[in-house]
């Protein structure tokens, strides 16, 4: 079987589209001909649905399954669904599905990923992998780990964002920085960004879409419906397939690389700059924490315990607005001290506890 995630394969960005949900055979093939006509070739709906609580529509099921087969014969593409148990693996090649993808709600669970792997032994079929639904990169690896152990060695993975209750403006926080720490890591894998799922509505994707391209994402699967309006499952995030196929030219894809060689030396002196200004910050970081100690001897001497609360609020509060000032983020800021705060504590703590 010709190989589908090869990066070579491909001229980015890979594009994978279809509706959230499989409803029917006409608002199935009325939501994706449009796109096969521009030569969108991997098409992606839901057969099953799993939903965090229950009442939730959860797809119909194996009887949408023949209707995929059926447009499939009018229609030149590739079909992906999101598999979550051995029984779904089963029913979905019987119907000819091409590509699977395990869902977020599966790859948190190391006995649902090693069911679907078990499934897949000696089967040679794509795979796609998500994020876990919370942000832990090794259950990620782990979920990757398993599916190649399975013989699995055309497979993908998913950027489709974490919970994150904290996050007012996306559906599932992005936190870019684990999925470009699992690229750091695996290379070689090719790695789609899902600008729906991590938005939870349509305004955001084009902006989410190019925030991906922009950190060189390899490919984008994005909810299209004929009409999402009247979408079973989530409505708010899917374009039509027209605002889709108008979203893609307006997209970016950058050079991976500088080609000219004046702007590859004055990228180097900028570079330097930047590892001076790293030094320094590390010189400064080591200064606060040599006098983090004397606070904690000080404690120590006269005790007082660590956790002095009106002086924490103190920095949580200042310190954003001193960021500000110098045109920092402010969240950043916060992030940043959080860290220093904990390991401040640590340190006191060591210190108090010493004999």
């Amino acid at each position: 079987m010709e190989a589908i995630f090869e990066k070579s394969k491909y001229k980015k960005p890979l594009i994978i589209a279809g509706p959230c949900s499989v409803e029917s055979p006409e608002q199935f093939k009325n939501s994706i001909a449009p796109l096969v006509q521009k030569g969108i070739n991997i098409i992606r709906g839901g057969i099953w649905k799993p939903r965090t609580r229950p009442g939730s529509f959860e797809g119909l099921g194996s009887i949408a399954l023949p209707w995929v087969t059926e447009v499939k014969k009018d229609l030149n593409f590739k079909f992906a669904t999101e598999v979550a148990s051995a029984r779904h693996v089963e029913e979905a090649l019987k119907h000819g599905v091409d590509i699977f993808w395990i869902g977020a709600r599966s790859t948190v669970n190391p006995f649902t990923v090693q069911e679907i792997a078990d499934s897949l032994n000696g089967i040679s079929i794509p795979v796609m992998i998500k994020n876990p639904v919370n942000a832990d990169l090794s259950l990620w690896i782990g979920a990757a780990e398993r599916i190649q152990k399975a013989g699995i060695t055309d497979f993908a993975v998913i950027h489709r964002g974490f919970s994150n209750f904290r996050d007012v403006i996306h559906r599932n926080s992005p936190l870019w920085q684990i999925a470009v720490e699992f690229r750091t890591l695996f290379p070689e894998v090719m790695m789609i960004n899902d600008p729906s799922h991590i938005s939870g509505k349509r305004s955001l994707v084009p902006s989410i879409s190019q925030k991906a391209l922009d950190l060189n994402f390899d490919g984008l699967i994005i909810e299209s419906h004929v009409n999402p309006n009247t979408a079973w499952s989530d409505a708010e995030q899917q374009l039509t397939p027209e605002e889709l196929l108008k979203m893609l030219q307006r997209l970016k894809t950058r050079k991976v690389h500088f080609q000219n060689q004046q702007t590859l030396n004055q990228l180097e002196e900028i570079r330097q700059q930047i590892d001076q200004a790293d030094h320094d910050l590390l010189e400064a970081l080591h200064r606060r924490m040599e006098l983090v100690e004397k606070i904690g001897e000080y404690k120590k001497l006269n005790n007082v315990s660590v956790l002095q609360l009106e002086r924490w609020k103190e920095i949580f509060k200042t310190r954003p607005e001193w960021g500000e000032k110098l045109a920092l983020n402010p969240d950043l800021i916060r992030e940043i001290f959080g860290l220093l705060h904990q390991e401040s504590i640590r340190k006191q703590t060591e210190i108090l506890d010493q004999k």
